[in-house]
């Protein structure tokens, strides 16, 4: 009974600290006005007036880029599905393939509840064709397929795991 009664005294001491709202009403001449109609639906038009979606911002597709994401895709699940190595060799090995994100996520992974061990098969992208940042590959291995969602900061830079989902059934 004394924690809900030490509760509400601490309530009350922090809104007793807090400093009290201003109910003045803001003078009309500083209240912001819209300069174009607003768009509160993505179905009905773009969400700033006159803008377009940029194809890429910068990064487009070629076949160079998408040869590289499927190479790092292949390379970074075959280092994945490997359930009977040790678990640090298996962080070391598998962190050059992550993104830091990643690399922090995979870090308390055991390999051994991986079901996968080894890939069985090529690869196969699912291009965003305006999104030259990011990719999905599909992975097939003797677990099923998994999807590996590959990133990179630029153009040149190296393609990067940020997650491996595996086969939903």
């Amino acid at each position: 009974m004394k924690k809900p009664s030490a509760l509400i005294a601490v309530a009350l001491l922090c809104a007793a600290c807090a400093p009290a709202a201003n109910t003045t009403p803001a003078p009309a001449e500083s209240i912001a006005t819209p300069s174009a109609p607003v768009s509160l639906s993505a179905s009905s038009g773009p969400q700033a007036p006159g803008g377009t979606v940029p194809a890429t911002i910068g990064i487009t597709w070629d076949q160079a880029s998408k040869d590289a994401a499927v190479d790092v895709a292949e390379k970074a699940m075959a280092d994945f599905a490997r359930p009977g190595v040790e678990e640090q060799r298996w962080a070391n090995d598998l962190a050059r393939w992550l993104t830091p994100q990643a690399t922090a996520d995979y870090s308390a992974v055991d390999p051994a509840n991986i079901p996968a061990d080894h890939v069985t098969g090529p690869a196969a992208l699912n291009v965003d064709e305006t999104n030259g940042y990011g990719v999905m590959a599909a992975v097939p291995t003797n677990a099923g397929t998994y999807t590996v969602q590959l990133l990179r900061t630029g153009k040149e830079a190296p393609w990067k795991v940020n997650r491996f989902t595996p086969p939903s059934s």
